[in-house]
């Protein structure tokens, strides 16, 4: 038969649809389960790109196979449609963003058709609908209930372009992760979740799943916990203290000097005693132009201002050191304060050095004349600690000092903050809280809920970063729900990650209106078996919904702590000139165009063939076009199939497939899957024909790479149902013996040929076929053999003298 997939694909899909062939089954007890996830994807206007194809493709093939073993599969989807691209597309087009999301919503599902992914089109889920953001709001209401939501004022990173708060996660390096913008500080006040409660418990969790030994590090460096002192230093003269947080505790006498961060409330506490309060506070003006990113990188000008007027004091010498303020360091992080150590912190020396600061070396070590000594090495000029020569030893030493004296103390902190949870913009979920002069922050009444998002035509932000929804008097204007008073409602909304932290949850149980899912099907569905994404979601989204779902567990709403089993990630796919795909690069690849000219099934087979799936690979014309030949003999071999049986050799190589093709599967090695099928059919045609019920266990083993030849041809073959719910092929051991085995031939220690031997050959006529070998022969040639050794199948060795 031919390979006329413009006939084909449109053909099986439908019946897919008609037949609800991948729709999963609630409770299906005589099956086995297998839930396969991956990351739903944003909306935009420019629909699917070949990522989405590579990023599902594995858990497809997957889900496909699992299908044929018997498996009762949940492979949904669905679109994580809040957010600032669409926002900003409906200002620039005077569209509803409802408008623009639901054709975009069309667009995307008619592209994921289009390639014949296996999703369950039944429970599909879409963030920005009331039935799901009601649910996201409960969460939240939850989490405000027990604390972990709160209200605080602070400098933000602020976006002027997008008029709108970002976290640190949204603004690295400074800019903004929508537009790209230069991001500016900005004090307001922020929604918090207090995600640092559950640190631990995150750093715990990745000892029970199974995830690449790269992802769990990303999280641990995320997490960023460290474990050191806090310690109290008092002010000359002033009964106050500034606490600082130090991994490095044991270089206490090697502080010379302090840093607070410029916001610090100490400056305006005493002001009266600063003489050069003029200068700080021109200071302070320059930092709040700074965004975080250019105020703690590492390689950049030292600047700063010393106040004059109060100094600290070492706890651990006595000696009165001058306090600082400059810009790298940070309200927000730690205390608002540091300890300087110049001879041991390239930083601080640096810092030291341009203002005349002393420095005091108190680990043994380097020439810090030229610079500081970071390294490990016998603690000197030290008291207590002098001679000590391991750093575990002196800190503990140290530690047990501080507690003694009884200023300071072991301690824990981590580099992960608490996640700033509102945005300034429309189209995101309301925050449910209303705020009353009497009552401070109020919830609003769950029989209340969805708090929903109101129509508005003139959504463009509001200036100075308030919320367009401050313009609409009708929403602002409320009573308190505690005390019925005039209220406001809080105007904010949450940010795109809300919704993507618990949809796996609600895929289960996407129509229920009573609960999140119900606790009966979660019994039965969760843990997520198998998620897979991009390694740009492991830190941020990874992380904020396995706390959401460990928040939820403690609740008691779901059913176990941590919510995915397994998580793998793909490599991207670059442009044909090996650079990453962008526009403006002109190396995008469409992949409705691919489907177009190639099909659907050359496509989805190229994707996984390109090289592995963990990998960056370059899009490559000519290899697609070999997988769409590839498909085309696969189609052609009708053409040679016969009743006969297939030869000894041939059965071999076709139970060996059957097993590589099954463990390349498990193990996402997707590649070497599809090569040993090419490899296979390369015998098939040398050998020139190949049994009809052989050619049906190649049709099972491409269906998950290219179903819809998979089912055209097993309807051609008379076979009744659907190929994607046949059972999977297994192998027969006994069929995997090769006949015949090359084996090595040794004389005195060194390899002088191999031979072909039959299996299990006797000893007799192995050691007659090895002396039958010229190389060999010629080797033994006028020698005493004294010593025969044959290791059945592995090995044939002579001694001769």
């Amino acid at each position: 038969m031919k390979h006329d997939f413009k006939m084909i694909e449109p053909k099986w899909q439908k019946k897919w649809d008609d037949a609800k062939a991948f729709e999963a089954v609630d409770y299906a007890t005589d099956k086995p389960k297998f839930y396969g996830l991956v990351e739903f994807p944003y909306p935009s206007g420019a629909g699917m790109h070949v990522g989405h194809i590579k990023a599902y493709s594995s858990i497809e093939v997957i889900s496909r196979k699992r299908r044929m073993e018997g498996y009762n599969v949940l492979f949904p989807i669905g679109f994580d449609a809040f957010g600032l691209p669409t926002e900003n597309y409906a200002i620039k087009t005077k569209t509803h963003p409802r408008e623009i999301t639901d054709k975009n919503i069309a667009h995307f599902t008619e592209q994921l058709k289009k390639v014949g992914f296996s999703f369950d089109w039944s429970r599909v889920i879409d963030t920005t609908q009331e039935d799901y953001y009601k649910w996201t709001q409960w969460i939240f209401l939850k989490m405000f209930e027990k604390g972990l939501a709160y209200r605080d004022k602070t400098l933000v990173n602020y976006c002027p372009s997008c008029k709108v708060v970002l976290s640190n996660e949204d603004s690295q390096g400074g800019k903004c992760d929508i537009c790209h913008s230069d991001v500016v500080q900005k004090s307001k006040d922020v929604w918090y979740l207090r995600i640092t409660e559950y640190a631990d418990r995150l750093l715990q969790g990745l000892d029970t799943v199974s995830y690449p030994e790269n992802i769990k590090q990303q999280q641990v460096n995320w997490i960023g916990k460290s474990t050191g002192a806090f310690v109290d230093f008092s002010l000359d003269g002033i009964d106050e203290k500034l606490q600082i947080y130090t991994t490095r505790p044991d270089t206490l006498f090697g502080v010379t000097f302090m840093v607070i961060a410029p916001e610090h409330p100490l400056i305006e506490k005493y002001a009266d005693r600063l003489t050069n309060l003029d200068a700080i506070q021109a200071y302070k003006v320059e930092c709040s132009k700074k965004t975080e990113f250019e105020r703690t990188q590492l390689v950049k000008d030292k600047t700063g201002v010393k106040l004059e007027g109060i100094e600290a004091i070492n706890p651990i010498n006595g000696k009165k050191i001058p306090i600082f303020i400059a810009d790298y360091v940070m309200m927000g992080y730690g205390t608002g304060a540091i300890m300087a150590v110049p001879a041991h912190d390239q930083r601080d020396y640096d810092f030291a050095k341009a203002f005349g600061v002393n420095i005091i070396q108190v680990i043994k070590g380097g020439d810090i004349e030229k610079e500081a000594y970071t390294g490990d090495g016998e603690m000197i000029n030290s008291g207590f600690l002098n001679g000590y020569d391991n750093k575990k030893d002196s800190i503990a030493r140290m530690i047990e000092e501080l507690e003694k004296m009884g200023i300071g103390k072991g301690g824990v902190q981590y580099k992960m903050k608490d996640w700033a949870f509102n945005r300034q913009r429309y189209w995101g979920e309301p925050i449910p809280i209303v705020h009353c002069e009497k009552c401070g922050n109020v919830a609003v009444p769950y029989e209340e809920l969805p708090l929903r998002l109101p129509k508005m035509e003139d959504f463009a932000p509001g200036t100075d970063g308030e919320s367009p929804l401050a313009k609409i008097d009708s929403f602002v204007n409320c009573k308190c729900p505690k005390c019925g008073a005039n209220a406001k409602r809080e105007t904010d909304t949450m940010p795109q990650w809300a919704g993507s932290s618990w949809y796996f949850l609600r895929y289960i149980d996407p129509h229920n209106d009573n609960a999140l899912a119900d606790m009966d099907k979660l019994n039965y569905w969760m843990p997520v078996d198998h998620y897979n994404g991009g390694m740009e979601h492991v830190t941020r989204h990874l992380i904020y919904s396995r706390f959401w779902h460990q928040f939820l567990y403690d609740l008691g709403v779901v059913n176990t702590p941590e919510p995915y089993k397994k998580r793998s990630a793909q490599g991207l796919i670059l442009g044909p000139d090996g650079e990453k795909m962008s526009k403006s690069k002109g190396n995008v690849i469409d992949p409705l165009d691919i489907v177009e000219e190639y099909g659907a099934d050359t496509l989805r087979t190229y994707v996984l063939f390109m090289g592995d799936y963990a990998a960056a690979a370059p899009w490559n014309d000519a290899s697609l076009k070999g997988c769409k030949r590839f498909l085309e003999r696969i189609a052609a071999l009708t053409d040679i199939m016969t009743d006969e049986s297939d030869s000894p050799e041939l059965e071999n190589k076709l139970h060996k497939a059957i097993k590589k093709v099954s463990d390349d599967i498990e193990a996402m090695k997707f590649n070497t899957a599809i090569a040993t099928m090419m490899g296979l059919l390369n015998d098939i045609s040398a050998a020139g024909k190949i049994n009809k019920d052989s050619l049906l266990i190649l049709v099972k083993l491409l269906c998950p790479f290219a179903p819809h030849l998979a089912e055209e041809m097993w309807e051609y073959l008379g076979q009744e149902g659907l190929v994607s719910l046949a059972p999977w092929p297994t192998y027969d051991e006994a069929k995997m013996v090769d006949a015949e085995f090359e084996i090595g031939v040794q004389v005195n220690g060194k390899l002088k040929g191999t031979v072909t031997i039959p299996n299990n050959c006797e000893k007799d006529q192995a050691l007659a076929i090895a002396r039958a070998d010229e190389k060999v022969a010629a080797a033994l040639d006028g020698k005493n053999v004294v010593k025969e050794i044959y290791v059945p199948n592995k090995i044939i060795s002579f001694v001769a003298k």
